[in-house]
């Protein structure tokens, strides 16, 4: 009978100091309830806000108003390109040369070859996509969630971004809102929103994997790759698709991944919309990037940089060499400074500073802290264009400067020389043309290792050129020619 006694007693003791854990610590520590507000104040010494703030952090992330709002504003972007099957019965000599004694490449008519998204940003039509996405079209189609499709004009490109902006016309559209890809963290969730595999409104999930990330993709001598790395699945087709934020915000343009198969392994990158944004702003007002320059070659501070200048630690980007005339020179920027902030943001690497500065137009200022001598110093920089002053650059003044008189191959031609595409000239006129060299009659392939369709493709490379044009292409009679086209004033 004691035993029992003593073994009631003892469990009775432990139900009550159990019970008085549980109310005095463990009951004051459990998650409010949001919409339960009137019971927030006070628990476990929080303020509302912070029990708030506690619990969502807690709760699942839910993504079905990002996702709802991203698959309204996401596009399909399906190109065509004119078709040429070989046919027989020619007599050209240019012809049988490269297609052999009876070949003709015949007209069929535009076939879709290729296919990707793009992100509507205005109500007036206005879609972002990738400059690879629509590269060489002939014709843009654009085909809304709802079904409707529309046939898209090419406002504008840049290849050293990737971005280019193309325009329909039409009503009751619903643009995405440009989010602050800048105050992205790493570890935040994204949505990434296209149509892979001609998949239509597919939407995945991931985090950010890593900011400001550059991976030699951009074959352009001054590509700017300062990438948003998630681990949303992205596939061939998401080009040019939208990375938005839970808010449904967008923050990024879907551009490629990392793969060695050509389809996901488990990253992906986005142009962030600190570049986006402005280059989708110049492209539509001008017709052309207006790019801001320092005019410096640089490099990351590493642990030998560090020790050879005697620095306190490995950061920033140093500054090997000035461009004379540059926006570095005149600011009184010097050899072996160490950029460490522009407008009071950190730059620790290349794509961080090219970033900073590419969101920035000819004429702007920006102030940069640098370290010279192991002493911090402000420099107020007013940046330059390619050609070194501080003018909007024109692509109209850059086409009159080359002279001549300048029309795209029609299909009569394309026939008669087998070529997809080019740029002829009818008259070299008395410009920059000539004086290179460039005969009447001259049909340009390429410009700076680019391809030259119409003339809108030569004035854009001309007027970011820093050094001059060289052109490639060829005669009616077969002869392959190049020039240099010293386009400097």
């Amino acid at each position: 009978m004691k035993k029992i006694i003593t073994t009631v007693a003892i469990t009775l003791g432990c139900v009550v100091f159990g019970a008085f854990i549980h109310a005095r610590y463990i009951e004051y520590t459990t998650l409010p309830t949001p919409t339960n507000s009137h019971n927030i104040e006070g628990f476990a010494g929080q303020t509302e806000a912070q029990a708030i703030r506690v619990a969502t952090s807690y709760a699942p992330t839910d993504f079905t108003d990002a996702a709802q709002k991203s698959v309204e504003s996401v596009v399909h972007v399906k190109v065509m390109q004119e078709s040429r099957q070989p046919s027989f019965g020619t007599d050209d000599p240019f012809l049988q040369f490269f297609f052999g004694p009876r070949m003709q490449p015949q007209h069929q008519g535009p076939q879709l070859t290729g296919s990707g998204s793009g992100v509507i940003i205005s109500n007036d039509g206005y879609i972002v996509t990738n400059n690879h996405v629509i590269d060489k079209a002939d014709k843009i189609e654009i085909v809304l969630n709802d079904k409707r499709v529309f046939e898209g004009t090419l406002i504008g490109t840049d290849p050293t971004t990737d971005i280019a902006l193309v325009k329909i016309e039409a009503a009751n559209l619903q643009p995405l809102a440009f989010g602050n890809s800048d105050a992205l963290k790493v570890g935040e969730w994204v949505l990434a929103v296209g149509n892979p595999f001609n998949l239509t409104s597919t939407v995945t999930a991931g985090i950010v994997s890593a900011k400001s990330r550059s991976m030699g993709m951009n074959g352009n001598q001054m590509g700017i790759e300062s990438f948003i790395q998630t681990d949303a699945a992205v596939n061939p087709g998401n080009s040019g698709g939208a990375l938005v934020n839970t808010r449904g915000e967008l923050v990024g343009i879907n551009t490629a991944i990392a793969s060695n198969t050509g389809s996901y392994t488990g990253y992906s990158f986005a142009v962030p919309t600190s570049i986006v944004q402005k280059v989708a702003a110049d492209l539509k007002e001008f017709g052309e990037v207006q790019r801001a320059l320092l005019g410096v070659t640089i490099a990351e501070v590493n642990n030998e940089l560090q020790k050879k200048y005697n620095l306190e630690k490995p950061e920033g980007i140093i500054v090997m060499d000035i461009a004379e005339g540059s926006a570095a020179k005149e600011a009184g920027i010097q050899q072996e400074d160490i950029i460490i902030s522009v407008d009071d943001i950190t730059v620790n690497t290349v794509p961080e500073l090219q970033e900073k500065i590419a969101q920035h137009r000819p004429g702007d200022s920006v102030r940069l802290k640098i370290i010279r001598n192991n002493k911090e110093l402000e420099i107020m920089c007013t940046l330059r264009n390619i050609r070194g002053t501080t003018d909007i650059v024109n692509v109209s003044n850059a086409g009159n400067l080359l002279g001549g008189v300048l029309k795209p191959l029609n299909d009569e031609e394309k026939v008669k020389t087998g070529l997809r595409y080019g740029l002829k000239v009818e008259q070299a006129g008395n410009g920059k043309l000539r004086e290179s060299g460039v005969k009447d009659g001259f049909i340009i392939l390429k410009a700076n290792r680019t391809p030259v369709t119409n003339v809108k493709d030569l004035e854009q490379i001309a007027a970011t050129a820093s050094e001059g044009l060289f052109i490639s292409g060829v005669y009616p009679n077969g002869k392959v020619a190049y020039y240099a086209v010293n386009i400097q004033d």
